[in-house]
């Protein structure tokens, strides 16, 4: 197993003298500092900082927006020291939008087995494999959608992304994300938001580790409008976790490298990038334990639109549609009367990724094992296959306890376009169009016969 590395790191503390780790709040305006004394306060920038420190802010949006997302760091030293002459590289798996790939056809039902994780030293960035992509990475709409293989720790080695941020689902092994602002220890069951412009190193804390990522070029992610449903339920604000502030003061030759238009640069520096002692701001990592996720569904008959199962939103420029939407399908009570529970046959204008965490989907019994993903695009018809169209039309529909599954799905207004990885490396399930070849036509003219 590879672990990471040892190393110093000094991480706020509570009044007990224990870490505390995280802040609870989606969204909050939180303050941290890893040495007492180190934030200021009543301002932001003071003439002269406690410590020594730089004060500076990092924006997530433009100044003027409301409300504005920014943090105001104290670190030992300000970014630009931290930032050199860059010289680019090559990620040859990592893609961004747009890219069409002229012999690979994206129009089509696909699934995918399991990507399985390769021999070799495969970090964040040298294992991430792009599966598809979405948009415009240049004008900061769309997504792209990808499998992440890490084998061993970033070390002295971080990163960052100024086109996106990333929503990132493990589905096997433990990762820690080391970020400016604080500590994210990630495993099965949880998810993570690392926001755009944010310097980190990915280690190995148990592994292999495989696991899924949306990258997002548009608006930040948000809590979607609950409507009706009203102020409970779904994903509760309170469940997201940023972490408290902690720094390393840390003299080595390191490498920062930074994704910025769909293109890669590295540069060298001397030193630690992850030398913020205290922050505070409403622009920060999270995480979130999707056991803490409550669905909502049905109590008497009909099948609401999957749309409630939402737990994360991007929003578009157009009302109602978003740049990408978040869904999650967890373990659920079924007791719909005169209902067929499963997803109905359908097309649809957004594009749909799915991935299996753990589990059975319900709409797919075979074949969409854990590890393995499925592609609907845009306004190509999906739907249970036969065996799973059979069980449910026939059913005795007493209460039923769907159990032991996971799976979740990023879905976008823009079509996805399959890589060359996707299309011609990663294990493509080719029969999986077949899966509906066996349906049955029942259709009988007798007046009143169902």
């Amino acid at each position: 197993m590879n672990t990471h590395p040892a190393r110093e790191i000094v991480q706020a503390q509570d009044a007990t003298g224990t870490h505390p780790g995280y802040m609870p709040g989606f969204g909050n305006d939180f303050e941290t500092e890893a040495l007492p004394g180190a934030l200021p306060q009543g301002m932001n920038s003071p003439q002269k900082c406690n410590y020594g420190l730089y004060g500076e802010q990092l924006s997530g949006t433009a100044f003027t927006a409301n409300p504005p997302e920014r943090a105001w760091v104290y670190r030992i030293r300000p970014s630009v020291k931290h930032s050199r002459r860059y010289t680019k590289l090559d990620v040859p798996y990592w893609k961004s939008a747009p890219h069409v790939v002229d012999d690979v056809v994206s129009l089509g039902q696909y699934r995918w087995s399991p990507v399985e994780v390769e021999a070799g030293k495969l970090t964040w960035i040298t294992g991430m494999r792009t599966m598809t992509t979405a948009g415009d990475v240049n004008t900061q709409v769309g997504m792209a959608s990808h499998v992440y293989l890490v084998t061993e720790s970033m070390v002295d080695d971080y990163f960052y992304s100024a086109d996106s941020e990333l929503l990132v689902v493990p589905q096997q092994g433990r990762i820690r994300f080391h970020t400016e602002l604080g500590i994210i220890d990630l495993e099965p069951k949880e998810i993570a938001v690392i926001p755009r412009g944010l310097v980190y190193r990915v280690e190995l804390v148990e592994g292999p580790a495989r696991g899924f990522v949306c990258e997002n070029y548009g608006q930040k992610f948000e809590l979607p409008g609950r409507g009706p449903i009203g102020a409970n339920c779904l994903a509760n604000p309170r469940d997201f976790k940023a972490p408290v502030a902690a720094f390393e003061d840390r003299e080595v030759p390191s490498t920062v490298t930074v994704k910025w238009c769909g293109q890669f640069h590295v540069t060298e520096i001397g030193q630690s990038p992850l030398d913020v002692v205290a922050w505070h701001g409403n622009y920060a990592p999270m995480k979130y334990d999707l056991r803490n996720y409550c669905p909502v569904g049905a109590i008497l008959f009909d099948h609401p639109d999957p749309s409630i199962f939402t737990v994360l939103t991007a929003p578009s420029g157009q009302p109602g549609t978003a740049n990408i939407d978040f869904v999650l399908f967890r373990e659920r009570w079924l007791v719909a009367e005169d209902t067929f529970r499963p997803p109905w046959y359908h097309k649809n204008i957004m594009s749909e990724l799915m991935g299996n965490i753990y589990g059975i989907y319900d709409a797919k019994p075979e074949g969409f094992v854990p590890g393995g993903i499925s592609l609907h695009n845009m306004m190509l018809p999906h739907g249970p296959d036969r065996d799973a169209f059979e069980g449910a039309s026939n059913a005795d529909l007493g209460p039923e306890k769907l159990d032991n599954t996971m799976s979740f799905m990023f879905e976008t207004r823009f079509p996805q376009h399959l890589t060359e990885f996707a299309a011609k490396e990663a294990p493509l399930q080719e029969d999986y169009i077949d899966v509906w070849a066996d349906l049955e036509k029942h259709f009988d003219g007798t007046p009143g016969r169902k």
